[in-house]
C-alpha cells in the first residue's frame, strides 16, 4: 500500500512538472516578445503603422536616403521634437525610405513666417536628351522658372535638391509638376528618372511627358504613372 502511494505521488510530481516546464517556456516566449516590441524597430514599426494622412494645409515629405529627423525640421524651420510629435513617431532616431512626413503648415499652430524662400535656377544646364533636362525644359515652359540645382541632380536625387532649395516635395500630383521616380520604380532604372505632369487622370495616375524613356530616347513621349511608394511630385 505504501509503495502504491510512493507511485502516485511520483506520477503527480511528473505531471506537474511537465506543466511548469510548458509555462516557463510560454512565459519566455512573452517576455521574449515584449522585449522585440519596446526595441527600435518594433517601436519604429508601430509608429509607422499609427501614421495617418497629412492635414490638407500640411506638406508632405518622402525620405530618401541620408535623411534624418533633424536634417529634415532643419529644411523646414521647426524641431525633430515637433515632428516627432506631430508624426506621432515612437522613435525619432528610425525613420524609413519612402516614408512620409508631414510638416505642420497654416492652422497646424506653427508658423511659416519664416520659410525661407524657394531658389530659383537661372537656366537649363542639364545634357540634352537626358529625362533631367527635359523636366527642367518642360517645367520652365509651363511656368518660366527654371529649377537651380545643377550639381549632385540625378533623377533620383531631385528631392533632397528640391528641399534644399526650398521647393515643395508632395506625394500628390497637380497639373505642370515634377514627377521623379526613385531607382527601379515604374520602370525607372538606377538613377531613377524625372518627368513632367501634362494631366491627372480620373483614377489619380498621370499621364507625364518624358525624355529618355523607351528605345528613342531623344523624342518626347508620354507616361502614364502611378503616385505612391518612390513616386513625388515637385513643384516651386
Amino acid at each position: 500500500m505504501q509503495a502504491r502511494n510512493h507511485t502516485r505521488i511520483w506520477e503527480y510530481v511528473q505531471q506537474h512538472r511537465l506543466v511548469s516546464i510548458v509555462a516557463g517556456q510560454l512565459i519566455v516566449i512573452c517576455v521574449l516578445g515584449g522585449v522585440f516590441l519596446n526595441t527600435a524597430f518594433g517601436s519604429a514599426l508601430l509608429g509607422a503603422f499609427a501614421q495617418s494622412p497629412c492635414s490638407s494645409g500640411d506638406q508632405t515629405y518622402m525620405v530618401v536616403s541620408g535623411d534624418t529627423l533633424g536634417l529634415i525640421a532643419q529644411r523646414y524651420n521647426t524641431t525633430w521634437q515637433r515632428l516627432t510629435s506631430y508624426n506621432k513617431l515612437a522613435n525619432p532616431n528610425v525613420i524609413y525610405i519612402d516614408q512620409h512626413i508631414c510638416i505642420p503648415g497654416k492652422g497646424s499652430g506653427s508658423s511659416t513666417a519664416h520659410m525661407p524662400a524657394p531658389v530659383v535656377g537661372l537656366g537649363n544646364f542639364f545634357p540634352y536628351g537626358q529625362c533631367t533636362w527635359w523636366a527642367a525644359q518642360r517645367y520652365y515652359q509651363i511656368h518660366h522658372t527654371y529649377v537651380p540645382w545643377t550639381t549632385n541632380a540625378d533623377a533620383w536625387q531631385w528631392v533632397s535638391r528640391a528641399n534644399n532649395f526650398h521647393w515643395r516635395v508632395s506625394s500628390q500630383p497637380s497639373p505642370g509638376a515634377i514627377v521623379d521616380l526613385q531607382p527601379w520604380v515604374q520602370g525607372a532604372y538606377g538613377l531613377g528618372h524625372v518627368a513632367v505632369v501634362e494631366r491627372i487622370l480620373s483614377n489619380g495616375h498621370v499621364i507625364a511627358s518624358n525624355m529618355n524613356w523607351g528605345i528613342y530616347y531623344w523624342q518626347v513621349t508620354n507616361v502614364e504613372f502611378a503616385p505612391g511608394p518612390g513616386v513625388t511630385f515637385i513643384t516651386l
